[in-house]
């Protein structure tokens, strides 16, 4: 083909010398749109050649090559190559992208490196596979699988601004031999010194170079194929051997590691004498600069030749021209590298503890274990725009806290004063610190990256760049954390402060490795053209039928070796050591070839065992890690069931778990053609793990702990690798169920791995997060793993929002698929098949159809749930928190496939997909549990369950009082239980009809209505439907939803009952623990609500599709010969389990428990002892996490009591449990910063992987005083719960894995626990509970008078010293100055009902008293002071009988009525306040003068005192106004609120309606006609505690 440009090409570009010269108008102005394109399309083998002619230094960037499909003649030009979509591959600086996208990251050449008069050219293969050339060299083959038909691509981008094509034709073998032998002899007439270097005994002199050593091996081999090679076990030289005997042959790859090793070796020799090898030619200055920073003016321009000031800072503004050197780096000019003597070095002046070495690479502060800081080094130059700064860490050390300090300052190192560390200075400077920005030594963000440079390892990499626009940008092992400061001064310095942990550092070059090896991969293509082929196994005789063999590689970990002629692999002494046991493959896998072992042998002495996975490094050049997880680049490795990529985990819970492996076991690992990585275990694939893995990676296998020995597996033992699905409903995600087996079920969706740049999917495929939520809106877009179908809700809750942005989550649907979908900043970007809801307009591809719609996306909080259904008719409908917005658009294609689509925008960070998401017309999937699995308990004569003759209006009961049918319309189905459930009574009922014209579905519960106290009128006295049962209080599931008297309680609680069909069958107990569990064809579903109170029916809703239900279920709990104590193998126990474990004398079985102690490997403020029972934290507040030795076996309590607390701290401990194996983890400063498998209790919330998933559980453990006893229990459902003091919490996390370790983090206050050894019974047992009954029974007797509480520990096992709360309401009380006289002086009787309080005591919140029994309710929020009962009041057992009822008054008239001792009338503050005005003297406001407090008895017409046995009631503000007072302490204002706490003498008063007007029920349990008691009586009350609530 001719070698000619196309005449159409970009707007900037003028053709010239017959159109072969292509030449970029206004290069000084503009930087891009100089596209040109070949005039004919490519021949195979033809190399499409130009010739760089000029450059400028204005921009970054240089020339780009390629090829693409398109048709340059009707091509509409982008601005650049990179633009070029519809099959395109372009080379861009030393990336490969596809249509726009990069596919391999480390290529070839660096073009952005090339001067001016260089060559590139570009090339189709006969084979189809892409070429880049550089000055005659080939770089091989950058892509594969590229179409016929193809043009050439040249962009004149950046700096290149003129070229010339020179040839278009095949390349010769003679040119380039020439080609190089030209290059060397240029090398050597440029060397100032002579180095000798011996090829093979040979010196270079004498052979013409590098090539005459090939001759001479080829001359020494004869043939290649009939020479022996080596044995396996010869080891790699570490330099050319000065002689060969005669009978020593060379094969030509042995030649290539004898020549790579002695590049390796020279570059070395290098570095050690301070790189005085230099080179003349262009140096980038935005090395590692985003394309976005190409296009923007650089100051930082070339540096040719060597200059000898490498501390001047000229070069950072503007252009600078040193005279070109004579010198010349041996190899730099047959690979164009480039060293000079301006690179990034340490500053020679620098902290007096500060030690230079490696010509100011290193840096190390002396006396590491006696002094922390004065470390403090900064770079000899200023940093130039886009130039990369990093460093590796070398050494910490364990003694100190806080570590390595890397940052900015505009302070000249000759001028400055060092301080003893950085962030002491004042001005000019930025510093990074833990995971916070400081400016000028004051903290400006306080979480600038997820990552903390406390947490850093040995060998982690830290650096930071100064983007032209001011910028500052840190990095984290290669991964940037976002905008650290926005605005910069021009000239700054790095400075780097080895502080505590900190010892040792080197500066990393960007070039210093993966450069030089893509130098020494040049130099031996140019050598051999079958380098980068697959390699054939060394053997002594070779066997030409299997030359491609996959073997071990014979460089191994220190602990390792290698037998069998390399395919066996395994750690000798593996009882002694754990690691160090890393091999390789000896050649890169192939596209689709399955590397694959099988486990040989396996000791028991350690945790963890075998992973495997692949890498991009060499093994000859490899310097092997102690594990393979600490390779910080280039690898992906399974661990565990999960997946690291460059040491940190990408999937949590991906497949089957490879420590529970067995000798005889294999695993493998495959990178498929579109570069997915796919794992095997015994055969069975476990789906993708990874994507965009590149060409060209070694397989690893890590023998570690108890993995000893592995043999590779020969091709005949592979398994078949899985072929791709091209149906959406087929494609699973990695992590999902059915990705192994196949399958759709209901609850397969999840979020596609494919997503924005921005977002990670995390929790197996459940949940997207933004990352840097704070420096970054967009990007964020995630996808279905598969298409919807029609009718089926994709439902996701919204779990975390920053207030930083505008705007907020768009969701729709789309008919792209994910792997077509090219993922732009936001999903409104798409103008084709797609639709989505932003804010509250609905937008078709890109444009809006319609505002206005139903609901408003930016409005919507933490919590809130949004879903997305297609119709069968092609409706698009949207559900805010389960509820149907109406359609929002019509039209969708019904028979195309759509996609759920999510947007992370703006201000939404943080999403996961609920168990609500699934078909809405489909049966139950949650449980594959058949009918044998769990037995149905029949109906027993004589004591079979029966349903209630009071009943919905619309009910029929047949069968005498076994089924239930709903004969008309959709509601008014209530029935009840016959009799009153006992504790760990199941009640049953199978679905036996269904009608689908309906929605909605059954509703059951508990409830503590009574159905005998129903009028005989079931139209009168019951509601509708369940949801709306409000006149007693009740418990009930509907749908997943929990609700307590219609109010939500909880959400996505188990499998939704609105999926129910006919077979299924629904159950629900209380417990032993006062917890409602709902089980679901025998699956119990955990605990739904707690605080159940002991006298409940169970209750049913035939309500919406759901029309006649039968029992299955039998009182047998009633046959007091047939009780089984609770097992804590199930919660529900076949006959056969019970004839296996008997019951003898009716107490509890107890279960022989695993003796627990904690680990020695912890946190390093952590000191253990009495048998490691016991663990303290001796110094800092942090670096006190404890773990475990043994793991947690199911339904086992783990307890352990706090035994000091130290008030100088804030916060206190957390607990939790992690699922793998404690024994080799590296403990962090916290537990928060674990991010593997760890669930943890923090406050009162829980953390999944440091990612928030629940609020509001339980109490706050920052307010467990010292004595209490917490506990972690993970039941047979491998659900996580918490104990406080013997009460279970209920549910805080599911699917936790087995084994798992308890984990303990001693913070802040907390400083020492112990395990409790005791030998408790079952769970919930009889024994702890009636152990805090009987000291409930001792310890709440106040001079005869005892309070009627459900549990409550005793005061002096459990007092909450620490609650600031009740402290506060203590220091009002003091301003009241009441006498003491008044308030009983054993302060232990005084009770706080604050929310962490009377959740530590696991406080009920109703209670019945007196006789006839009356409910009340605990006080929450408020404190109780108790009073001295006078003598003259009745203290005898008679007045046990007496109700509990609350009044609430007014500061003014508590002194009145103390004096008193009861009650008065008149003091009621509805009668008797008015709105407090001013401020007293003793800092609380006091009525004013003409309240009615003053007025003369004969005045009040209505002499009656005001009760209610609720404070929500007795508490308003109408009761019981607020007055304003100054904490004397916090000197903070605070508003207050008193009140009384009284018993009631039975018939001495009369209940009546709320008097306020009120609509809504001001309690749950008492309906608002019987909320207030009038009583008249003035013996009739008598005062038992002063009530104190504070705002």
């Amino acid at each position: 083909m001719a070698a000619e440009l196309h005449p159409c090409s970009g707007k900037l570009i003028g053709l010239s010398n017959s159109n072969r010269t292509a030449q970029r108008n206004q290069p000084v102005q503009e930087f891009n749109h100089g596209l040109v394109l070949s005039r004919e399309q490519l021949k195979d083998r033809d190399v499409f050649t130009v010739r760089i002619d000029k450059k400028v230094n204005s921009w970054s960037g240089s020339i780009e090559i390629g090829v693409t499909s398109l048709d340059p003649a009707g091509l509409d030009f982008p601005s650049s190559a990179t633009g070029l979509k519809g099959g395109s591959w372009i080379v861009s600086g030393c990336s490969v992208l596809r249509d726009g996208r990069s596919v391999l990251e480390e290529y070839g050449r660096d073009l952005d490196q090339l001067s001016e008069g260089d060559r590139v050219g570009i090339q189709r293969s006969t084979h189809g596979e892409l070429h880049l050339w550089v000055n005659g060299q080939d770089c091989g083959a950058a892509a594969s699988g590229l179409p016929t038909g193809l043009w050439a691509v040249v962009d004149l981008y950046g700096k290149c601004t003129q070229v010339t094509v020179v040839s278009c034709e095949p390349p010769s073998l003679a040119e380039r031999d020439t080609e190089r032998e030209t290059v060397e002899e240029r090398e050597q007439e440029d060397e100032d010194e002579e180095e000798e270097v011996v090829v093979c005994g040979v010196r270079e002199g004498e052979f013409g170079g590098l090539t005459s050593a090939v001759n001479l091996a080829a001359a020494t081999n004869g043939t290649l194929e009939e020479v022996p090679e080596l044995p396996p076990t010869h080891n790699r030289p570490d330099k050319f051997p000065n002689n060969l005997e005669p009978e020593t042959v060379l094969t030509e790859h042995q030649l290539f590691d004898v020549l790579n090793n002695a590049i390796v070796s020279l570059y070395r020799s290098e570095d050690n004498v301070g790189g005085d090898l230099g080179g003349g030619g262009i140096g980038r200055d935005s090395g590692t600069g985003s394309r976005g920073d190409r296009g923007s003016s650089s100051g930082g321009g070339s540096v040719n030749g060597n200059s000898s000031d490498s501390g001047g800072g000229t070069g950072y503004t503007g252009s600078v021209n040193s005279p070109a050197g004579g010198g010349g780096a041996r190899l730099g000019a047959v690979t164009g590298g480039m060293l000079t003597n301006d690179a990034l070095l340490f500053h020679e002046k620098c902290g007096t503890l500060i030690k230079l070495s490696n010509n100011n690479k290193t840096a190390e502060r002396r006396r590491p274990l006696d002094e922390f800081n004065n470390g403090v080094v900064m770079t000899n130059r200023p940093l130039r725009h886009n130039e990369m700064f990093e460093i590796r860490i070398d050494k910490l050390v364990d003694k100190w806290s806080g570590s390595i300090e890397i940052g900015v300052t505009t302070h000249n190192p000759n001028n400055l004063d060092y301080p003893a560390t950085m962030t002491n200075l004042r001005s000019g400077t930025i510093m990074m610190s833990g995971c916070g920005i400081l400016t000028n030594g004051k903290g400006t963000r306080r979480e600038y990256c997820e990552f903390s440079l406390d947490e850093l390892q040995e060998g982690d990499h830290i650096g930071l760049m100064h983007k032209a626009s001011g910028a500052l940008h840190f990095y984290i092992n290669g991964i940037d954390q976002g905008v650290a400061a926005a605005q910069t001064p021009a000239i700054v310095y790095a400075v780097v402060d080895l502080y505590g942990m900190a010892v040792k550092v080197t500066i990393v070059h960007n070039h210093n490795h993966s450069d030089r090896l893509r130098r020494n991969n040049a130099i031996m293509r140019a050598l051999s053209p079958d380098v980068g082929r697959p390699r054939p196994a060394r053997s002594l005789t070779p066997d030409p039928d299997t030359p491609d063999r996959l073997l071990f590689h014979s460089n191994c970990g220190q602990k390792a070796a290698i037998i069998s002629e390399g395919r066996t692999a395994l750690r000798p002494h593996a009882t002694d050591d754990f690691n160090h046991g890393v091999v390789l493959s000896g050649r890169p896998l192939h596209s689709n070839e399955v590397f694959q072992v099988r486990i040989d042998k396996m000791v028991d002495k350690w945790a963890g065992s075998i992973e495997i996975g692949v890498t991009t490094h060499n093994p000859a050049y490899l310097q092997l890690p102690s594990t393979m997880t600490n390779l910080r680049s280039g690898t992906w490795m399974m661990t565990g069931n999960g997946v690291m990529h460059n040491g940190t985990t990408i999937l949590d819970e991906y497949g089957h778990n490879l420590d529970r492996l067995k000798a005889g076991d294999t695993v493998g690992v495959v990178r498929k053609e579109d570069g997915s990585l796919h794992f095997f275990v015994n055969g069975v694939a476990q789906g993708p793990a990874a994507w965009n893995v590149p060409p060209s990676v070694y397989a690893v296998v890590d023998l570690y702990g108890q993995a000893a020995q592995a043999t590779i597996m020969d091709d005949v033992d592979l398994p078949t690798l899985p072929e791709d699905s091209s149906d959406g409903p087929t494609v699973m995600s990695p992590s999902s169920p059915c990705s192994v087996a196949g399958g759709n079920s209901a609850n397969d969706l999840r979020f596609h791995q494919l997503h924005g740049t921005n977002a990670v999917i995390t929790n197996g495929g459940r949940t997207a997060l933004r990352q840097n939520c704070r420096s970054e809106f967009n990007d964020a877009i995630v996808i279905s793993n598969r298409c919807l179908r029609d009718g089926e809700l994709f439902e996701i809750v919204i779990q975390k929002m920053v207030d930083r942005w505008s705007g907020s989550i768009e969701a729709g649907v789309t008919a792209i698929r994910p792997e077509e979908l090219e993922f732009p900043n936001t999903m409104t970007d798409i103008d084709y098949d797609t639709w989505m809801l932003s804010g509250t307009a609905i937008m078709q591809d890109g444009n809006t159809m319609r505002n206005n719609y139903g609901c408003d996306l930016d409005t919507l909080t933490t919590g809130s749930r949004i879903g997305m259904m297609r119709s069968a008719t092609g409706d698009l409908h949207y559900y805010i928190n389960g509820v149907d917005q109406g359609v929002a658009c019509t039209g969708l294609p019904p028979g195309k496939e759509v996609y759920a689509v999510i947007d992370l925008y703006g201000q939404c960070v943080q999403v996961s997909i609920t168990s609500s998401s699934g078909p809405q017309d489909n049966s139950l999937c949650t449980s594959n549990i058949t009918e044998s699995s769990f037995p149905i308990h029949s109906p027993v004569a004589g004591v079979a369950h029966r349903l209630h003759s009071k009943h919905g209006k619309n009910v029929v009961l047949l069968g005498e009082g076994c089924q239930a049918v709903r004969v008309g319309g959709y509601a008014h189905g209530i029935v009840f239980s016959a009799k009153e459930l006992k504790t760990d009574e199941l009640f049953e009922v199978k679905i036996d009809e269904v009608d689908d014209q309906w929605s909605g579905s059954l509703h059951m519960g508990l409830t503590t209505l009574a159905p005998p106290e129903l009028p005989s009128c079931p139209m009168s006295g019951l509601s509708p439907s369940l949801t709306q049962l409000r006149s007693k209080v009740t418990w009930l599931l509907a749908g997943s939803e929990v609700r307590r008297n219609g109010l939500l309680q909880r959400q996505n609680y188990g499998a939704s009952l609105d999926r129910l069909t006919v077979g299924n069958r629904v159950g629900v107990k209380r417990c032993s623990d006062d917890t409602m569990h709902v089980l679901i064809d025998g699956e119990d579903m955990g605990p739904a609500a707690t605080a159940v109170a002991k006298n409940v029916y169970a209750v049913l809703d035939l309500y919406g599709r759901v029309t006649a239900v039968s029992i299955v279920s039998s009182s047998v709990l009633e046959d007091a010969g047939s009780v089984k104590a609770p097992s804590l193998s199930s919660d529900s126990c076949s006959e056969g389990e019970e004839d296996r474990t008997p019951v003898e004398g009716g107490e509890p079985a107890l279960v022989p428990n695993t003796v627990m102690a904690f680990l020695e490997n912890h946190g390093k403020n952590i000191q253990l002892s009495h048998e490691n029972l016991t663990a303290a934290r001796v110094s800092s507040y942090n670096q006190g996490l404890l773990v475990t030795a043994q793991p947690l076996p199911r339904q086992q309590l783990f307890q352990f009591q706090i035994d000091r607390l130290n008030a100088s701290w804030t916060s206190s401990l957390s607990l939790g449990v992690i699922g793998h194996s404690p024994d080799r983890l590296n403990f962090p400063s916290t537990a928060c910063c674990l991010k593997r498998s760890v669930w943890l209790l923090q406050r009162d919330s829980v953390f999944h992987n440091s990612l928030k998933i629940c609020e509001n559980y339980g109490p706050n453990l920052d307010t467990c005083p010292e004595g209490t006893v917490l506990g972690l229990l993970v039941d047979g459902n491998s659900c996580l719960h918490l104990y406080v003091n013997g009460m279970d919490q209920g549910v805080a996390a599911q699917d936790i894995p087995t084994p798992c370790y308890p984990l303990i983090d001693l913070y802040g206050q907390c400083e020492q626990v112990t395990i409790v050894t005791n030998n408790v019974a079952t769970v919930g047992g009889e024994s702890v509970k009636a152990r805090f009954q009987g000291d409930m029974e001792k310890a709440d007797m106040v001079d005869g008078i005892k309070e009627s509480v459900c549990w409550m520990p005793h005061p002096e096992v459990n007092p909450n010293k620490t609650c600031e709360y009740q402290a506060l309401c203590s220091r009002f009380k003091d301003l009241l100055t009441l006498p003491d006289g008044y308030f009983n002086e054993d302060a232990k009787y005084n009770l706080c009902y604050c929310e962490s309080c009377h959740k530590l005591r696991g406080d009920e919140s109703y209670h019945k008293r007196g006789e006839p029994p009356r409910d009340y309710a605990l006080p929450f929020g408020w404190c109780r002071f108790a009073l001295r009962i006078k003598p003259h009041c009745d203290v005898s057992n008679s007045f046990k009988q007496w109700h509990i009822a609350y009044h609430g008054t007014s500061v003014g008239a508590l002194r009145r009525t103390l004096d008193h001792a009861q009650l008065l009338s008149g003091t009621s503050s509805i009668f008797s306040v008015s709105p407090v005005k001013t401020e007293g003297p003793n800092g609380y406001s006091e009525p004013e003068e003409n309240s009615s407090n003053s007025l003369p008895d004969r005045d009040r017409e209505v002499p009656r005192v005001q009760l209610s046995p609720t404070m929500r009631y007795s508490g308003l503000e109408m009761f019981a106004p607020k007055v304003q007072f100054r904490d004397p302490r916090s000197h903070c204002c605070h508003q207050a609120q008193v009140g009384f706490q009284v018993c009631v003498r039975p018939g001495s008063y009369k209940v009546g309606p709320q008097t306020l007007g009120a609509i809504e029920p001001l309690d749950p349990r008492f309906s608002n006609t019987e909320i207030e008691w009038i009583t008249k009586d003035q013996g009739g009350t008598l005062l038992y505690g002063l009530l104190i609530r504070v705002e």
